[in-house]
């Protein structure tokens, strides 16, 4: 079960790399990772990848999805399955997650906070705790630590008591809630990817005039740092001041100009224009802040700017509010074509051949 996230592009991944075509020279740069579903069709169709996001969490993520057997031996610790055979063995113990966010919390802050059953809560912070175990031993490869946390995420999503996303936590258990945790070993495929991965500032990541680079960046006024903020946590294995209903951590740090309506069509323009690539595919939305037209006709200067339609999809619906928007989001890529850059694009739905 992967982690259901605000704008993914899962169910489009296929069609995008359609038009990115396969691999001639340079690199596919995610630069806005999420989940890693754009970035790990890529990497099944023999592209180098780089993944960037300003979330650890969602830079693990998009390892999980990335990688392949050639990349995480995990030699040190007996290989994959034994690991994930250790982790589900560890008794729990009470940790910065069970006691900030399950009803525990109700004995330090008068809050019982239903994200995760105390049982569910105590194992999380104990597995959480092997794997830096395991990490500052330096029995793990910086990759095999982040496809771990990415495991570790995806147990810990399966039994969260939300309805999407962690900016509420639910009232009533859930049925999914109520099982026990278990990180799950996924099928890993085999190859070895050429991956980088960086977490940063989407306008510092480094590309190349031979680089394909996508682009999915926020597109509403949901800010993923405080969505996504007990993952954040976990990936981070940290205890920050936390406070509210929600125990939010600090993070306005990592507030998104994207996601703000006045100021999203300078930071995408202003995106756009100051990158280097032989290519820039921008994945947007209808129900974006900056309407089509308006984004199209700010990109004109940087180059030749085509629109392709991809397909309309069923709405993330994570509360009521979402629901009551309509039930359909239109999506689309813009393909820049940088001035003085040549690249015959490839029609939706054909696909080209990995160049070895």
């Amino acid at each position: 079960m992967g982690v259901r996230y605000i704008g993914s592009k899962a169910r489009v991944a296929d069609a995008i790399l359609d038009l990115a075509g396969g691999p001639g020279g340079g690199r596919f740069v995610d630069a806005f990772a999420g989940t890693g579903s754009v970035a790990g069709e890529a990497a099944s169709r023999g592209w180098p990848v780089t993944i960037n996001d300003v979330l650890p969490s969602a830079v693990a993520m998009s390892i999980g999805a990335t990688v392949g057997v050639g990349n995480v031996s995990f030699e040190m610790i007996g290989g994959y399955r034994a690991a994930i055979r250790a982790l589900n063995s560890i008794p729990g113990y009470s940790g910065f997650l069970h006691a900030e966010y399950s009803p525990a919390s109700v004995a330090r802050v008068q809050v019982e906070r239903r994200y995760f059953t105390e049982h569910n809560a105590a194992r999380l912070d104990a597995m959480r705790g092997q794997i830096q175990i395991w990490a500052d031993a330096g029995f793990l490869s910086w990759v095999e630590k982040e496809l771990l946390l990415a495991d570790l995420l995806q147990a810990a999503n399966a039994v969260a008591n939300i309805s999407g996303t962690y900016g509420c936590f639910l009232k009533n258990w859930s049925v999914n809630a109520l099982k026990d945790v278990e990180v799950r070993e996924r099928s890993l495929p085999r190859r070895t990817t050429d991956l980088e991965a960086i977490v940063g500032d989407v306008s510092r990541v480094p590309t190349t005039t031979e680089d394909t680079v996508y682009l999915d960046p926020p597109y509403t006024k949901r800010q993923y740092s405080a969505y996504y903020h007990v993952l954040e946590t976990i990936h981070a294995g940290d205890a920050p001041q936390v406070g509210g209903v929600t125990g939010l951590r600090p993070w306005k740090d990592k507030a998104s100009d994207f996601s703000y309506k006045s100021r999203a069509l300078g930071a995408l323009t202003r995106l756009v224009l100051g990158m280097t690539a032989r290519r820039i595919l921008l994945s947007y939305s209808n129900e974006g802040h900056v309407p089509q037209t308006e984004l199209f006709d700010a990109l004109a200067d940087a180059g030749t700017v085509t629109l392709h339609e991809m397909k309309t999809i069923g709405r993330y619906r994570p509360n009521a509010q979402a629901s009551a928007a309509g039930s359909t989001v239109n999506e689309y890529v813009i393909e820049i074509i940088p001035s003085g850059v040549g690249v015959l694009s490839l029609p939706l739905g054909g696909r080209a051949e990995a160049v070895a």
